[in-house]
């Protein structure tokens, strides 16, 4: 809990597929697959890592000429890269943007997230590839996205970070501290009372008992009778009908 915090410092797979970042078991195969997945950043990709903002949510209409438009207000950029498919050439909505100064990376990171353009609200972060450690692309079953309808939900980043995991009061066991022998001698006092119950109420029964035989062999005799005087009886109406 010392090292709890909201945003991932290092990336888990296990942890971000957590709401609060204490889970010890996957919840899906995803996170298996991200488990075993060695991934290693493109090689490709050139720039300053911690100059560049990850801009998603994009409209597949937009264009590197819109982005540098809006982008360009918050200070001088170096470079744009809008990913796209490498078949159809179409945008995959999301881009890379790299600014030449700190300052106006930090600036965008703080105004631009969730700002709407081409009618879609776009979603702005810090580029996670080559800055977090350990980190695995939603591709492999990572990534901090995921959709409700899936049951594939990763936490941990901006859009959504951990949830604070809920403190349970430190509860004191009298067993294993403190006070343990007033506990094992309360037990044996204890045990011995219910011996001494259980003794007693065995003598009790014995009394009881042939008090219990007297009135059962009272009930016998008494319905002996009870059946004699109803056989009486019917050898009276007998005689009366003939």
């Amino acid at each position: 809990m010392a090292d709890w915090a909201p945003i991932a410092k290092e990336y888990d797979p296990l942890k971000a597929g957590s709401i609060d970042g204490t889970d010890e078991e996957p919840h899906d195969r995803a996170i298996w697959r991200a488990m075993l997945a060695r991934y290693v950043p493109n090689k490709g990709v050139t720039g300053d890592p911690h100059l560049t903002l990850f801009v998603a949510r994009l409209n597949l209409q937009t264009t590197e000429e819109k982005l540098k438009e809006v982008f360009s207000r918050y200070g001088d950029i170096r470079k744009i890269r809008l990913v796209r498919d490498l078949v159809t050439g179409f945008s995959k909505g999301y881009a890379f943007i790299e600014y030449k100064e700190e300052r106006a990376l930090l600036k965008a990171h703080r105004d631009a997230n969730r700002l709407v353009i081409d009618q879609h609200e776009i979603f702005v972060d810090f580029e996670l590839e080559r800055t977090l450690k350990g980190w695995i692309p939603r591709r492999l079953g990572g990534g901090f996205g995921g959709k409700k309808e899936s049951g594939q939900l990763r936490f941990g980043g901006r859009d959504r970070p951990f949830r604070k995991p809920i403190n349970l009061p430190n509860m004191k066991n009298d067993f294993y501290g403190e006070g343990s022998s007033e506990k094992r001698n309360w037990s044996r006092e204890g045990t011995r009372d219910w011996r001494t119950r259980d003794r007693d109420h065995e003598r009790s029964r014995d009394k009881r008992w042939p008090e219990r035989e007297r009135l059962w062999a009272w009930g016998d005799s008494e319905r002996e009778r009870d059946s004699k005087e109803e056989r009486s009886r019917g050898r009276e109406r007998k005689d009366r009908d003939r």
